[in-house]
């Protein structure tokens, strides 16, 4: 008589087969390379570092308009929406916090997200300074039609003339460049910036190939203006 599938599993069969599957998921996973597109990336998760920002930008205009209030759950993202609302863990201690993104930044190599002075503090991250953490998007507070293009930032001087040289040399390859200045707390800073990327894939491609012609260090941000 036909016993079904069931049958075919055999206790030794089942055996063998677990372990395989256990190793095919470990092989699959890693951090999921960013995704950004004209829909809402829910269950985006990115792992990096995290810095904080406090009392020197308090009271300063965010990206998306508001006044930067260190004491609310609040973040900086480089090119997530804006509204964007992200549970961020401590990879070290464990704790988890919900952000919503309503800035840009961090813009230095290797983080991937500033912390409000209250976020950090949930943490437990302020006397550090930074920490390894994982963030997973949940939910999402804005419209999406209102997303800037994605440009690629190759360089930040203190000095014009340094970020007019370095324009000079991007623009062999790509056309447009620009220089925007900026007045942070530690003095003015003149970036400079290159494309108007309209998929994050595109602008990887540009950070490939700026990095290996020209020795830089560049990141992918969204400009919202």
């Amino acid at each position: 008589m036909f016993q079904g599938p069931r049958a075919c599993w055999s206790p030794l069969l089942v055996l063998l087969f677990v372990p395989l599957c256990a190793a095919m998921l470990v092989s699959c996973g890693g951090t999921p390379k960013p995704s950004y597109f004209p829909g809402y990336p829910i269950g985006f998760v990115e792992r990096g570092v995290a810095s904080w920002y406090g009392p020197g930008f308090h009271g300063n205009k965010t990206a998306n308009g508001e006044r930067y209030d260190m004491h609310l759950l609040t973040a900086a993202h480089r090119t997530l929406p804006l509204g964007s609302i992200a549970v961020v863990r401590s990879m070290s201690s464990g704790r988890e916090v919900t952000v919503r993104i309503n800035d840009r930044g961090p813009f230095a190599r290797g983080r991937v997200l500033d912390l409000s002075l209250a976020g950090a503090q949930a943490l437990g991250m302020t006397g550090a300074g930074t920490d390894q953490v994982e963030l997973r998007v949940v939910g999402y507070q804005g419209r999406t039609a209102d997303m800037g293009v994605l440009r690629v930032q190759v360089g930040s001087f203190s000095d014009q003339q340094n970020a007019h040289n370095l324009l000079e040399r991007v623009n062999q390859l790509y056309q447009g460049g620009r220089i925007q200045v900026i007045d942070l707390q530690e003095g003015r800073r003149y970036r400079v910036h290159i494309g108007q990327f309209s998929s994050e894939a595109q602008a990887e491609a540009a950070v490939s190939r700026l990095e290996s012609s020209f020795a830089l260090q560049p990141f992918v941000f969204r400009d919202d203006q």
